[in-house]
């Protein structure tokens, strides 16, 4: 893991895009097509920023993966991550080849994983960019993450610590109003990209942060896992970085 420290987010997310979109490139370059996988939340804002300005980029060769949405929740509800990708990145860049996102008020939240998994299983993914929560979760793979399971995407109970971050943030008013399951795309599956991109500001996931560079690999912190991921990159800014010790961190 290559850890990266910037004093503002700002700075920090647009390191993160600098890094990913040079992955981009290089899949592109190499294979004439990219396959990515985008987080949402308050983290991705200045990366998602930096990453729609780019204009070296051939979106139209690029499928993005969504990576994870609330069970229940229309893609026109003002938390929905459908809705969010769609207004942050889809609608920004020039003529996107794919965007798979997913359905998160099918009923049948089954058979909505059943097609999400049908259409992922046989795609290689090059860059995800993902986040680290405040309780150590990656997507919705809330403690005690399954870090064993073979399906790319999973219906998932939300804990306390997790509902309770989405109104911190301003997504919803009140813990009644956040949603208790999620589709979540698996650990598993996440590692399974080549290169992982994951940016982390504030201090409130200082020890979170903290926990999944230093702490033991574990499903207690589901961040721990990108201790075992060869290819990921980790951008902090200063606050999010204050409880590492300084020999961890490269620049």
């Amino acid at each position: 893991m290559k850890i990266f420290v910037d004093q503002t987010s700002k700075a920090s997310g647009h390191r993160a895009a600098e890094q990913g979109a040079a992955l981009i490139l290089a899949a592109l370059k190499e294979r004439g097509e990219a396959h990515i996988i985008l987080a949402t939340g308050a983290s991705q804002f200045d990366m998602l920023d930096a990453l729609v300005s780019r204009q070296d980029i051939d979106w139209s060769k690029c499928s993005v993966f969504h990576l994870d949405e609330y069970v229940g929740l229309s893609d026109d509800h003002p938390a929905s991550f459908v809705g969010y990708l769609n207004q942050r990145f889809v609608k920004r860049v020039s003529n996107l080849g794919h965007f798979e996102s997913i359905n998160g008020a099918e009923s049948d939240t089954q058979k909505e994983i059943v097609r999400l998994n049908a259409r992922l299983v046989t795609r290689s993914i090059d860059v995800a960019f993902i986040g680290i929560g405040e309780n150590g979760h990656l997507a919705f793979n809330d403690p005690p993450a399954d870090f064993e399971t073979d399906s790319p995407y999973l219906k998932l109970p939300l804990d306390h610590a997790c509902r309770s971050q989405q109104v911190s943030e301003g997504w919803f008013e009140k813990l009644e109003d956040v949603p208790t399951e999620a589709i979540t795309m698996s650990i598993p599956q996440i590692l399974k990209s080549r290169a992982i991109i994951c940016t982390v500001p504030d201090a409130r996931k200082a020890a979170a942060v903290r926990d999944a560079v230093e702490g033991p690999y574990g499903n207690i912190c589901p961040a721990s896992a990108l201790q075992k991921h060869a290819s990921t990159w980790l951008f902090l800014d200063a606050p999010a970085a204050g409880q590492l010790r300084k020999e961890k961190l490269d620049a």
